[in-house]
C-alpha cells in the first residue's frame, strides 16, 4: 500500500486513479458475464499479498474453492503461493451445510465470517463475489434500505472492500437498488465489438471519491497472469 492507496495491480490502470483506491473505500466492480470480474478482484488480492505485504479475503458466494483455485492457477496465480495472506471461504459449501443442520439466517452468518476473519487475519482487503447473489440469498425484503445498511456495517470492518456485481450490457446504469450511489467508487468492465471478428476487453473507473481519476476506457489485456490496460484505439 502506498500513500494509503490499494493497487489493483492492473499495469497501466492504477496511473490513472491516482495510485488506487483509497483505503477503506467501498468499490463496485460491475459488469456483463465474461469480462473478467472475478479475475481482476483475485488479481488485486493476489498481487496485492505478493508484492505489497497485505492481507486479503475472498468471499466466494457462486464458484466453488476448487473451481476459483483451478482458475486462478491457470492464469499464473496460485492461491498457495499467497496462503499466508489470503483467505478464500467457499460460502456454497457452507450454504450447504447450513441446509442440511435446518438453517440461520444467512446475513447473520455471512457478517459472522466477515468479523471473524476481520478478528484473525487483520485483512487490508475483502472481496465479495457477487452482489447479486448475496441478495439472492439474503432475501432482501427492501433491497434498497437493507443494502444501504449493509454496506454502512461492511464500511466498519475497516477495510477496503470490493463488490463485484452483474450488470446487464445495456444497463443505464450500474446498479439495480442505489447500490451505485452509496458506493465510494465504480469499476466498470465490458465488452466492445470492434469489427465483425474482434471483441475487446474493457474498463474503466466510472467514480472515486477523493480520486482525480481518467473516465476514459481502457482496452483490458491479460498474458501470462499478468492483467494490463491499453489505450483504446479503435472505436
Amino acid at each position: 500500500m502506498e500513500n494509503g492507496r490499494i493497487k489493483t495491480h492492473i499495469k497501466g490502470f492504477d496511473e490513472h486513479l491516482d495510485g488506487g483506491i483509497p483505503e477503506h473505500h467501498l468499490v463496485l466492480l460491475c459488469g456483463p458475464p465474461g469480462t473478467m470480474k472475478t479475475t481482476i478482484a483475485y488479481n488485486m488480492l493476489f498481487q496485492g499479498a505478493k508484492e505489497d505485504d497485505l492481507n486479503g479475503t475472498f468471499f466466494s458466494l457462486e464458484q466453488g474453492r476448487e473451481s476459483l483455485h483451478r482458475q486462478m492457477s491457470g492464469l499464473g496465480m496460485n492461491p498457495d503461493a499467497v496462503d499466508d495472506r489470503l483467505s478464500i471461504v467457499d460460502f456454497g459449501l457452507i450454504r450447504r451445510n447450513l441446509e442440511k443442520m435446518g438453517g440461520r439466517n444467512w446475513m447473520d452468518i455471512f457478517k459472522m465470517y466477515a468479523e471473524n476473519l476481520k478478528k484473525n487475519t487483520e485483512y487490508d482487503l475483502l472481496v465479495i463475489d457477487s452482489l447479486p447473489v448475496l441478495e439472492i440469498l439474503s432475501s432482501f425484503t427492501k433491497p434498497r434500505e437493507d443494502l444501504f445498511y449493509l454496506f454502512e456495517w461492511l464500511r466498519e470492518l475497516d477495510a477496503t472492500v470490493i463488490i463485484v456485481s452483474e450488470i446487464e450490457p445495456d444497463a443505464k446504469s450500474f446498479g439495480t437498488h442505489g447500490e451505485d450511489f452509496i458506493s465510494d467508487g465504480i469499476i466498470h468492465t465490458k465488452m466492445e465489438r470492434v469489427n465483425d471478428e474482434n471483441i475487446q476487453r474493457r474498463i474503466r473507473c466510472v467514480k472515486m471519491r477523493g480520486t482525480a481519476h481518467s473516465t476514459d476506457y481502457f482496452t483490458l489485456l491479460v498474458e501470462k497472469g499478468l492483467l494490463q490496460v491499453a489505450r483504446v484505439i479503435s472505436k
